[in-house]
């Protein structure tokens, strides 16, 4: 079978979180993260926001993406089939400043380590398991506000952690399917790399056998998906008859998010995979680099409802 060349690294991880003030001061208030964009949910007629946290300009691989999901009202269960972690990459020397930080700020920070390298886990405030990794070759810009002592900042993404109950065709998808790069084992974890590999490729799967299935829908408490970067609209074009291809026939048509094109793929072990191309203009599309994050962004679906959505949606300050 021919394999998928085409997935280079990740673009950006979304999460349904808590409340939106609360996820809003988590990112960018003990984080450190920019808020570079706030929109809206463009699926569905539901109003929920779309929080948006990188670097500087957003850029691949630095993004944190959230639906805030408590206004909703809708709950998500944590389980097998998702991506369960979220990994950010930071300096190795700024391991300690983290720990005593995330303490200061009420987290529960626990030093791990994991294919050899140094892990800060904690929790999101809404559960979702966060962990910064201390990588000490990673040349992405973190971006800084003052909050986070330069030098210390968050890079961007370092990887993700899959459950899955079987890994026999979760792997046979890495291979075949997503253009994975089996690098390790350790204990009851498999790694994987895309594109030239290193922080902001890697894909971590965590063999549970006896852990159950969690909730694919939207609601609190969950990752919603994991998305890779790719060159252009043929590739992804290419990427979904790849898939197809091989029989892994359940992958979107294409869907304009406004920023991106996105096609998504449920992997076979449950995790939602989406291949992602960054449009020309990137989140300068809509306002400028001065304004960037400052003004909520509506939905072109939803436009004519613009009042009514920004009176209904939880408040927030920023």
């Amino acid at each position: 079978m021919e394999l998928n060349p085409h997935i280079q690294r990740h673009h950006h991880i979304t999460l349904n979180v808590g409340g939106a003030q609360e996820d809003y001061d988590f990112h960018t208030k003990v984080l450190g993260l920019k808020s570079v964009k706030k929109t809206g949910l463009y699926d569905g007629v539901e109003p929920i926001y779309h929080l948006y946290y990188g670097n500087d300009l957003g850029e691949e691989s630095t993004l944190v993406t959230c639906f805030p999901m408590r206004q909703s009202g809708r709950k998500a269960k944590r389980g097998s089939g998702q991506v369960k972690t979220l990994a950010l990459s930071v300096p190795v020397s700024s391991l300690g400043f983290w720990a005593t930080h995330l303490t200061n700020h009420g987290f529960k920070p626990e030093l791990l380590e994991r294919f050899g390298e140094q892990v800060l886990h904690f929790a999101h405030p809404c559960g979702i398991d966060y962990e910064l990794v201390g990588i000490a070759d990673d040349d992405r810009k973190p971006y800084s506000n003052g909050m986070i002592p330069e030098g210390f900042g968050i890079r961007g993404t370092h990887g993700i952690t899959v459950s899955v109950r079987d890994m026999e065709n979760s792997a046979e998808f890495m291979h075949y399917g997503w253009s994975g790069k089996l690098e390790n084992t350790d204990g009851a974890f498999t790694r994987y790399h895309v594109g030239k590999g290193g922080s902001g490729t890697i894909i971590d799967f965590q063999h549970e056998p006896q852990l159950e299935q969690g909730t694919w829908a939207y609601g609190e408490g969950t990752v919603h998906h994991c998305a890779f970067e790719v060159s252009d609209l043929s590739v992804q074009k290419n990427v979904k008859h790849h898939l197809e291809g091989l029989g892994y026939t359940d992958v979107s048509d294409r869907k304009d998010r406004g920023y991106f094109d996105s096609i998504y793929v449920r992997t076979p072990g449950g995790a939602l995979f989406e291949a992602t191309v960054s449009k020309p203009e990137g989140f300068l599309i809509d306002e400028p680099y001065e304004a960037m994050g400052q003004t909520i962004q509506i939905p072109p679906q939803l436009s004519d409802k613009a009042e009514e959505i920004s009176a209904y949606l939880e408040p927030l300050k920023f």
